[in-house]
Order: structure tokens, then sequence, then C-alpha cells
């Protein structure tokens, strides 16, 4: 998909199921949600839709511990993850020091017009009581 982002059907109900929900979800949390809502939405359709609001920025990316992908609606600002392996909790915390380092490490190497992610995987609070 080239230029202007097509504005269908689709792109509006898993927009919509996005801004309803806090957490991150994977593409087939999502396609099996809409196919309860009553939604006809192929599950090519809803990666694909996924990728292109991801490119544009409209919903954060992160790969999980296990390598799987998982999407939600994005913040206004530049942040970074902190995300529990047991129940999929999400913080969005700054990046602080690790903004200079990732600056510094890319310049060092010659590197310009960088972009950078970091997630920190681990136990929340909550699941913590439960190991």
């Amino acid at each position: 998909m080239t230029g202007a982002v097509r504005a269908t059907r689709q792109r509006a109900a898993i927009a919509a199921l996005l801004e309803n929900l806090d957490d991150f979800r994977s593409a087939q949390e999502l396609h099996d949600e809409l196919r309860r809502r009553g939604e006809g939405i192929g599950l090519t359709t809803v990666y694909r839709t996924l990728q292109s609001l991801a490119a544009t920025g409209a919903v954060d990316t992160l790969r999980t511990d296990t390598g799987e992908s998982v999407y939600r609606r994005c913040s206004e600002h530049h942040h970074h993850h902190i995300v529990c392996r047991r129940c999929g909790f999400t913080v969005e915390v700054d990046g602080g020091p690790a903004e200079g380092w990732a600056a510094e490490v890319a310049g060092a190497h010659g590197f310009s017009d960088v972009i950078h992610t970091i997630e920190i995987f681990g136990t929340c609070a909550e699941c913590a009581p439960k190991r």
C-alpha cells in the first residue's frame, strides 16, 4: 500500500476495537473478538491492517518474549514498555538514560536518523504472589 491509507469498513472495525482495549493483543485475539462481534473479517485482513496502522504510528507493536507480535493503540509520545510475562499487563515508560545511550551508540558507529524500541519483560505486582 502506498500513499494515503484507504478507509474501509474492516479498518474502521479494527480501529474501533483497538480504541476500546488498553492492553496489547495478538492479531489472532483481535480477529477472534471481531468475529464474536459479528464482523466478517479475515485473519489476513487483520494482519495487513495492523501492519498498515503500525507503519503510520497509529498502533504500538511489540514482540513478546516468546516472539509473538502484539498490538494496541498508540500514545502520542515516544515511549517504551514494561510487560508482565504472565498476564500481559503493560506500562508505558519514558526512556530516560536509554535515549541518550541509543543516540550515542548509533553515532559511534556512524548511524544517523536512528529509531529504537526497548521492551522490558518481568512479572507484575499482581502476578508475583501467584508464583
